[in-house]
C-alpha cells in the first residue's frame, strides 16, 4: 500500500487462518520513484491531459507495486504459487464522500490487472469504491485489523495512525467498533517544510520545535467545519492543502518556522479534540504510523493529553509486536 504522506510503498507479507488471526511473516518497505511521486502529486490536483497521465501513473504503480511484492517474496523464498491474493487499494488521487450516494466518490490510481500479470498472483482491489457503495466513508480502511489484533475486553481502547491523514479506531471494551479520520496528520507539515527546505518531512519535528505556535492561524484552522463533524466522516489531500493553509494565512505574518510550529499543534489538537468528543472513555491510546517518527509530535501529544485527559495511557503499536 502507499498512503497520503507519498513517502513510500510497503507491503507485508502475512498468513491468515481460518478465524482471521494473521501473522506477520516479513516487511518490506521502498520509496517512490522521483518522477512517480511528482506525477502523483500533481494528479491529486486537475493538470493538463489528467486522464492519459493517470492511466500512465496507474501502469507504472502497478510496476511498482509488482517489484516490492516480488522483492518480498525472494527475501522469503517463497513462489507466488503459494500466496492466495494480493490486496492492493492503490493511491488516492481523489475523496470526496457525500450523504448522496450519487455524489459520492473516491478514485485511487492503480492498474490491479497488470498488477496481476507482473506477478502472477491473484489481486484484490477497489475495496474503497465498495465500501462507499455500501453506504461507507471508503477510509479509514484499517479498523477492522485493529480489533483483531489490539481489541482488549478490560479497557476501552483507540488506535492513532497518524500518517498523511490521522485516523482513529475505537475499540470499546463492548459495543460497536468505529473509525473515522481526525483531520491533518504529517500531510501538511511534509508539505510546508518541503515548499520552503526542499525536504521530504521534518526530521524528528526539528524544524517544528524551532517555532512558536500562533494563536490565530491555529484558531483559523480549528474553525474548519470539518472538525466539529460527527463520524463517520474521512478526508484526504484535495481537501487539507496548501491552498486551504495559504487561504487561512491571509493578512497573517508569520515566520515559516511559526506556521509549521502551528501545524503541529493542529495535528495534536484535531486528535485531542476527536478523542474528547467521541471516545472520552478511553483508556489507552495506541499509536501507530509513520507519524511515531515526529518525536516532537508524541511528546507534545503525551504532555498536552496529561492535561486534557489526565487517565489516558499512551502506548506505541511497538509495544504490542507490530
Amino acid at each position: 500500500m502507499s498512503g497520503t504522506s507519498l513517502d513510500g510503498i510497503d507491503a507485508v507479507l502475512a498468513e491468515i487462518d481460518a478465524a482471521g488471526k494473521a501473522r506477520l511473516i516479513q516487511s518490506h518497505s521502498v520509496g517512490f520513484d522521483t518522477n512517480l511521486k511528482s506525477e502523483l502529486a500533481e494528479l491529486q490536483f486537475a493538470t493538463n491531459a489528467e486522464l492519459h497521465r493517470e492511466h500512465l501513473v496507474a501502469n507504472a504503480l502497478a510496476k511498482s507495486y509488482a517489484e516490492l511484492c516480488q522483492e518480498l517474496l525472494r527475501i522469503q523464498n517463497i513462489q507466488p504459487s503459494s500466496i492466495c491474493a494480493i490486496g492492493a487499494h492503490g493511491q488516492t488521487l481523489r475523496h470526496q464522500p457525500a450523504s448522496d450516494h450519487l455524489k459520492s466518490y473516491t478514485h485511487q490510481s492503480l492498474n490491479p490487472a497488470l498488477l496481476a500479470e507482473l506477478t502472477g498472483i491473484n489481486v484484490i482491489a477497489n475495496f474503497r469504491t465498495r465500501d462507499m457503495a455500501a453506504g461507507g466513508q471508503g477510509a479509514p480502511l484499517v479498523p477492522a485489523f485493529h480489533r483483531e489484533q489490539f481489541y482488549d475486553s478490560l479497557e476501552n481502547r483507540a488506535i492513532l495512525n497518524i500518517g498523511g491523514i490521522a485516523n482513529l479506531t475505537i475499540l470499546p471494551r463492548s459495543g460497536e467498533v468505529f473509525g473515522f479520520d481526525c483531520g491533518p496528520g504529517n500531510l501538511l507539515l511534509d508539505a510546508w517544510i518541503y515548499r520552503h527546505h526542499g525536504k521530504a518531512f521534518d526530521d524528528d519535528g526539528q524544524w517544528a520545535s524551532s517555532g512558536t505556535p500562533d494563536s490565530e492561524l491555529l484558531s483559523r484552522m480549528l474553525q474548519d467545519p470539518y472538525f466539529t463533524k460527527q463520524p463517520p466522516k474521512s478526508t484526504g489531500r484535495d481537501y487539507f492543502n496548501l491552498r486551504w493553509l495559504d487561504d487561512l494565512m491571509t493578512g497573517l505574518s508569520l515566520t515559516p518556522e511559526d506556521v509549521q510550529a502551528t501545524l503541529l499543534q493542529l495535528t495534536i489538537d484535531s486528535i485531542l479534540k476527536a478523542l474528547r468528543s467521541f471516545a472520552s472513555n478511553t483508556q489507552t491510546l495506541i499509536v501507530c504510523g509513520g507519524g511515531v517518527r515526529n518525536i516532537a509530535l508524541l511528546e507534545l501529544l503525551k504532555i498536552q493529553a496529561r492535561d486534557q485527559m489526565p487517565n489516558l495511557k499512551i502506548a506505541s503499536s511497538d509495544q504490542f509486536g507490530i
